[in-house]
């Protein structure tokens, strides 16, 4: 290679990185703004903003954050809210074992980066694939950018929360459940999916008279852990 053959790169990845750096804001932004609400929700579900707050720093995984209060506000215990959260955040081991070949970090920035695992810093990281330098930049920024503007999100939307009073005043009581069917509703695009939903809101709904709170949530996402071992067994 000649002197001052890699110069001709450097431009390239300024425009790059720059463009990066961008989209992870960007993102940082929008999820940062969902964070409003959940901050809002875990205290009408009961959480005091030090808890709701805590919650967004050591889960940071919106899915079981909006499924932990949605159990608590229906009256479940801490275990049942718990098993239900860590159900819907074992996608992130998925996610792990993906960016752990694209990523390939080491020491104190692999436990770091762990935190760091959610569905936007996997699909930035993704879409960079062709360069280990860009796809490192795109799950950085989108992890940084993401966890502190979803922190300072729940803590502002708690203390917002706090000051309303009595969420059931205002129906805030009901913010839980429907949030997290937002949650859901973009996932439901095919008939599978739908399918496996009617059949868990069904189990859902029957054992809701008859067992603890909480139990409910826990038996309708074993229908849909039962559905796609089912579905896989199929395929093979």
């Amino acid at each position: 290679m000649t002197p001052g053959a890699s110069f001709p790169a450097a431009p390239e990845w300024d425009r790059r990185r720059r463009s990066v750096v961008r989209d992870a804001l960007g993102v940082g932004v929008a999820t940062g703004a969902y964070g409003l609400s959940f901050g809002a929700i875990g205290v009408a579900g009961g959480l005091s903003v030090a808890q709701t707050c805590a919650t967004s720093v050591l889960m940071f995984t919106g899915a079981s954050q909006f499924a932990l209060v949605g159990v608590l506000a229906a009256g479940g215990g801490a275990p049942a809210a718990a098993v239900t959260a860590v159900l819907l955040g074992a996608r992130n081991a998925l996610y792990g074992l993906r960016l752990s070949s694209l990523l390939e970090l080491t020491g104190l920035r692999k436990v770091v980066g762990a935190q760091m695992v959610i569905d936007e810093t996997t699909a930035m990281c993704i879409g960079h694939e062709d360069s280990v330098r860009a796809r490192r930049l795109a799950f950085w920024a989108t992890g940084l950018a993401v966890f502190t503007l979803w922190n300072l999100a729940t803590l502002v939307g708690a203390l917002a929360g706090t000051a309303l009073g009595d969420p059931q005043t205002y129906g805030l009581d009901a913010a839980v459940p429907a949030a997290f069917l937002a949650l859901l509703w973009p996932r439901l695009d095919t008939p599978r999916a739908r399918w496996v939903a009617v059949g868990a809101a069904g189990v859902a709904l029957a054992l809701t008279p008859v067992v603890p709170a909480g139990l409910p949530v826990m038996a309708a996402a074993g229908v849909a852990v039962l559905a796609g071992l089912t579905w896989r067994d199929a395929a093979t």
